[in-house]
């Protein structure tokens, strides 16, 4: 399986995969549900995608 980026060249799904783990990948995002201007129920999510090495090498504690 392969995808298309902005250059127009192909890339193998593990090559983007593997870059992106090389870099690590920070997902955030915030859902509000409200009726009425009453909020009634927050979500926040916040995730950090990465490979050990990189995470260690960032300084990010580990459990």
């Amino acid at each position: 399986m392969s995808t298309e980026i902005a250059t127009g060249r192909d890339i193998a799904l593990i090559d983007l995969l593997d870059r992106l783990l090389h870099g690590g990948v920070v997902l955030a995002g915030d859902i509000t549900l409200a009726v009425a201007d009453i909020d009634l129920v927050y979500v926040g999510l916040r995730a950090l995608i990465s490979s050990v090495a990189t995470a260690e090498e960032n300084g990010v504690p580990l459990p």
